[in-house]
Order: structure tokens, then C-alpha cells, then sequence
């Protein structure tokens, strides 16, 4: 706790610092924690996962008033981000008596209207913001802190009229924080119109590129949910997140894999606020550990100890592919960021290659079981009736089956990449692989 006693923090702070359990902080921290109390504009530049939600939030506890209206302002691109960083302030603010509201669509406005008339910090998104502020259910006249978190996604979201809006019915001397992964020219046009003589911070990404291991197949698109079933039934993934571009291409795969007797979770934007809180709470729990998600809902979530990362997807810039992989080879830890490369995504995914500079190994496909998809009559209710199944089930609801790819053995140190089950464990998880590539935790 030295290197926290020294940034000047107040006594209360620095008990609940320690009661979560932190010894010292993180890069972004240290580096941000004293411009913030200096009273400095700062643009901050980490990924997720880095403690930058302690690094604004702590400055503005020590310099929030218990009482005195809403003096802090931090808006986020998600729901789901918004409660992650309330529940994360709410539990610093504790000692201090700071009321914490947090403010989204999805629920009903009358107790966020409640909530706000005894707030000191609330954290929202701009659409519901924007909402409360037409109905002048939100006061900002006395805002002193603004925070703009993952504010690229803000902006790729379409919220920059919304985020003006915002920003220009707070006074004016506020002091503004805006935290990124990316910096685009959207962004910085936003900080050079708004922000003054702002301060930028770098943070290193948590990811260890020693530990991260980028692959792809040439795949069919006629095979890939075939291929993404072998590699999720032979290897021991552990935590995994597979990523899809549209919210139908997410609902399509999650039951095809629960037909295929995979227990899986969709999350996209399109899920009341109910079920997505279910479905995260299932998956920290570890209940569920195939989360098959998009870019906007999988976006600031800080999800632990995933070992896999699958395109399904492949993502439609660099920056999102950076995205989905920084949530691997965390900690020490190794992890393993597979593409899926079918007919169409061969342009994309060389500018990909291009944007992230880094090796990204083609492997030739192993051999695997093609699954026959059920005619349309066999599930006229549109794939409602399905039964999901848990993580040791193994019969699926594919109809019949053909064999693809060929035996691909690899050097050495690929075949120690990975460790082969026990044979009665693969019979037990379906269709037997004939060989190929082990995509499981590192020796």
C-alpha cells in the first residue's frame, strides 16, 4: 500500500483501496491518479482490464462533496459498462458517504429520477442521459468532473450528438477525462473542441504477446460452425469468448451449439437488461464458459482467466480485432486467439494483419466431423424448442455427419502446445477427431 499512500489519498479511500484487496497500483493509475487531483484535463490511452476506473475514480472521491448535487459525470457505450463501473466506484466511495447512481435504458426512469435527486457521482449511458436531460429530470449545473469511458466505442456507436449534447450542458470549467482504447481522428477532434491543454497517458496493455497465440483457418462457411464444435468438444478451452458481427449471427450460433450439445450464452444489445445481467453473472460464475457475444455488449467488460478468443466473425477493422484479443494472455497467462477466414474475409483480414503487425500462423485444417443442420421441419418453432444441455453432455441434435480436413501433426513444439484427452473423455464429448492441431493450455 506504500506506492497508494504516497499518491496523496485520503485516509478513507486508501481503508477501501486495501479492503478490495490491492497492494499497489496498476501503470494507469500511477500515472493519472495525480493529474486528477491536480485538477488536469487528461486523455488516457489502456485497455481493458488496466484499472483505469480507480485511476478517474479516485481523484473524484477525494474531491466529491457528500450532498452537495451531482458533481461527477462518467458516461460509458453499454449498460452493462455503466453498472461494472458504478459497483466499482460505489465500493471506494463507501467510506465517504458518495451516493452512486447508475443511469441506462432498459428499466423504467421513475427510480433513476429517485436515485438522482440524492446523488454525488452518476454513471450513464448518453442515449438514457440524453433522455433524463430533455426531461429535465437531470441536473449537470454542477458538474465539476466529466468522465468520457471507452469513448472510441462511444463514438463507432453513433453517440457523438448525444455526447456533444452532454458535454455542452455541463459548466464549462469543468475538468474532463476521456479514456480509449484507440486514438482516431474522431477523437482527437473531440478532445482538441473540448478539453483543455488535456495531459495524454499511454498504459502498457495487460495482454503478454509472449503468451498470446494468433492463428487462422481457411474455413467454408459451410464448415466453420462445423470446425468451431471440433476445437470447442476436443480441447480443454477453459473460459471461452466467441465473436460474431451482427446480433442474428449471435442468437444463430448459440443455439446451433447447443444443438451440437454445447452449452453456451448469447449477449448482444438487443437482450433486456435482465437477461444480460443473467448471462454475465452465469459466466463469472463460471455456470456458462462459452460466451458468444458481439463488439458493442462484449465492449469494457473485464472478464478473467479467458483462454480462448474465437472469431467466428472476422472482425471489420484492426482496432476490433485488438479489442477481442486483448481479453486473452492476461496475468501470465497463456491464451490463444483463433480466426475463422472464409470466402469474403480474405481482404479484411490482410488489413488486419497489416494494422496489428504481428504473426498470425495459418494452420491447415485438422480432420473433423461435418454436422448435417436439421431441416427446417424438424424445428418449425425457429429454434426456441432447443434443448442446450451443460458442459458434459455430448448428444447433439445434428443430423448426420461427414468427414472433413486432413491429419496435421506439426512441429514438436505445436504438438506440446497442447494436451491430448484421455480417450474415454473424447468419446464421451462427441465425434472422435481422426488428428489434428491441440488447442489447449500450454505446458
Amino acid at each position: 500500500m506504500e506506492k497508494f499512500k504516497q499518491l496523496n489519498l485520503s485516509e478513507e479511500l486508501l481503508e477501501a483501496i486495501q479492503r478490495e484487496g490491492f497492494d499497489s497500483p496498476s501503470e494507469i493509475q500511477e500515472k493519472t491518479i495525480p493529474l486528477v487531483l491536480a485538477g488536469k484535463d487528461v486523455i488516457g490511452s489502456s485497455a481493458t482490464g488496466s484499472g483505469k476506473t480507480l485511476a478517474f475514480g479516485a481523484g473524484i472521491i477525494d474531491r466529491v462533496s457528500a450532498g452537495a448535487g451531482i458533481q461527477a459525470l462518467i458516461l460509458t457505450p453499454t449498460r452493462e459498462l455503466a453498472e461494472q463501473v458504478g459497483q466499482t466506484i460505489s465500493k471506494f466511495a463507501n467510506k465517504k458517504r458518495l451516493r452512486v447512481c447508475q443511469v441506462y435504458g432498459g428499466v423504467s426512469m421513475d427510480p433513476q429520477i429517485r436515485a438522482m435527486r440524492q446523488a454525488d457521482i452518476v454513471v450513464g449511458t448518453p442515449g438514457r442521459l440524453l433522455d433524463h436531460l430533455k426531461r429535465r429530470t437531470l441536473n449537470l449545473s454542477r458538474i465539476k468532473f466529466l468522465v468520457l469511458d471507452e469513448a472510441d466505442r462511444m463514438l463507432d456507436m453513433g453517440f457523438v450528438r448525444d455526447v456533444e449534447n452532454i458535454i455542452k450542458s455541463c459548466p464549462s470549467n469543468k475538468q474532463t477525462m476521456l479514456f480509449t482504447a484507440t486514438l482516431s481522428q474522431d477523437i482527437a477532434y473531440m478532445a482538441k473542441k473540448y478539453m483543455k491543454n488535456p495531459v495524454h497517458i499511454e498504459a502498457g496493455d495487460k495482454v503478454d504477446p509472449s503468451k498470446l497465440y494468433q492463428i487462422y483457418y481457411d474455413v467454408t462457411h459451410e464448415t466453420k460452425l462445423s470446425l468451431l464444435v471440433h476445437l470447442l468438444k476436443q480441447e480443454k478451452n477453459g473460459v471461452v469468448m466467441v465473436f460474431c458481427n451482427t446480433r442474428r449471427n449471435t442468437d444463430k450460433l448459440t443455439r446451433n451449439l447447443g444443438l451440437a450439445g454445447l452449452h453456451a450464452e448469447s449477449l448482444h444489445g438487443g437482450h433486456s437488461q435482465n437477461r444480460r445481467s443473467s448471462v454475465l453473472q452465469s459466466f463469472h460464475t463460471r455456470n456458462t464458459l462459452i460466451l458468444v457475444c458481439t463488439d458493442v455488449a462484449a465492449r469494457g467488460l473485464d472478464i478473467k482467466d479467458v483462454s480462448h478468443i474465437y472469431n467466428y466473425d472476422i472482425p471489420k477493422t484492426g482496432e476490433e480485432y485488438i479489442h477481442r484479443i486483448g481479453r486473452t494472455a492476461r496475468a501470465g497467462k497463456n491464451g490463444i486467439a483463433i480466426s475463422f477466414v472464409s470466402t469474403g474475409d480474405h481482404s479484411e483480414f490482410r488489413q488486419i494483419v497489416r494494422r496489428v503487425d504481428s504473426n498470425i500462423e495459418k494452420q491447415p485444417l485438422p480432420q473433423f466431423e461435418v454436422l448435417q443442420m436439421p431441416s427446417k421441419s424438424s424445428n418449425q418453432d425457429g429454434g426456441h424448442n432447443i434443448t442446450h444441455g451443460n458442459r458434459n453432455e455430448s448428444q447433439g441434435r445434428f443430423g448426420s455427419h461427414r468427414r472433413f480436413g486432413g491429419n496435421f501433426r506439426g512441429s514438436r513444439s505445436d504438438r506440446d502446445h497442447g494436451k491430448r484427452r484421455d480417450s474415454r473423455t473424447n468419446r464421451n464429448r462427441g465425434p472422435r477427431a481422426m488428428g489434428g492441431r491441440r488447442f489447449g493450455n500450454r505446458r
